[in-house]
Formats: C-alpha cells, structure tokens, sequence
C-alpha cells in the first residue's frame, strides 16, 4: 500500500525528470514547503551550485507574521528569490513545484517571483 509521502516522492521525481529533458542551460527554482514554512532556491544543476535561496524563515521576508504560514508569506518569499536571483545575475529560471500541486502557496509564490521579474 503506497502512503501519501510514496506517492509525492514518485510525482516529485516525475517532475524532476521532465525538467531535466527541458532546462537547457537555465537554472532551477526550486520549491518545498512545509507544515509551517516555504523555501526556494535557484539552482545550477550543471555545477550543483545553489545561487539564490530564501525562505519563511528569515525575517526580513517575513515582516510582522510570526508563523509564515499564509499564502502572503509565500508571496514575499517569491519577491524575495527574484530579487535575490537577479542579483546574481540570473533572469530565465525554469520553476520545479517539486510534486506540489500548483495552488494555494506555490501558486503565490512563482506569481510573486514573475512580477519579481523571473521568467519561466
């Protein structure tokens, strides 16, 4: 009987093997979330190198919200990673959902890091 962690990690490595027949030369955002928190990352997967993170956690992305639990978190967190990605000098991202359905926080997030000015 498959639980529903067997069954993210399978959607999870579904998406990461069509992303890799696609990506080319651009890096990956990349997305996890958790009960309580939400992260992403620009990745390089050519040089296994992370060139932009940020997440919940921090508090400066989080403002006066103590959990970051809320679809606005997220959405400041998308703000922030593109800021951050356009620092370092990337504009073209392609966007890992990591099996998450795309709704709710993962939804605002990759919104907010368009209007950020990422492409993807």
């Amino acid at each position: 009987m498959k639980t529903a962690k067997d069954m993210h990690l399978r959607r999870k490595a579904r998406v990461r093997r069509q992303l890799k027949l696609r990506t080319g030369a651009k890096p990956r955002l990349s997305v996890f979330r958790s009960g309580r928190h939400i992260y992403a990352q620009v990745i390089d997967d050519a040089a296994s190198h992370t060139l932009a993170a940020a997440s919940s956690l921090e508090a400066d992305v989080r403002g006066g919200d103590k959990a970051g639990t809320n679809v606005d978190t997220a959405a400041k967190v998308g703000k922030a990673i593109a800021e951050r990605a356009s620092a370092a000098g990337v504009s073209e991202v392609v966007f890992d959902r990591s099996g998450y359905r795309y709704h709710g926080r993962v939804k605002a997030l990759a919104e907010a890091a368009r209007e950020g000015g990422l492409k993807f």
